[in-house]
């Protein structure tokens, strides 16, 4: 198992990375610095979006990203809220592509 970056450091990283690509982001709700989980929504502009949120999958032995909520922007916003309902050291991060990309599938995000 590999080790875990702090939540903090591991959201700076991928911010830098994201503005890299000219892909527009911002943080809406900070949570825990050390071990908050993260959602990352993407809104592609069109009234739809994306939610991903980090998972466990035992088969592969490893932490993936999987959709949390898709849909019309307001209903994904709905899920986040539900999210951060239940667990308010939840990290929300939002960001603006047409084309829905988020990077989270690049090596060192994966």
């Amino acid at each position: 198992m590999q080790p875990r970056l702090a939540t903090d450091l591991w959201v700076s990283a991928y911010l830098a990375r994201l503005r890299l690509a000219d892909i527009p982001v911002y943080v809406t709700a900070k949570g825990d610095a050390t071990a908050g989980a993260v959602v990352v929504k993407c809104a592609t502009l069109d009234g739809q979006a994306q939610a991903w949120q980090r998972s466990y999958d035992l088969t592969a032995d490893r932490r993936v990203w999987v959709i949390l909520a898709a849909g019309s922007e307001t209903e994904v916003d709905a899920a986040i809220t539900r999210a951060r309902r239940g667990d308010p050291d939840l990290w929300v991060i939002e960001l603006e592509d047409r084309a829905g990309r988020s990077l989270l599938e690049e090596p060192g995000l994966d």
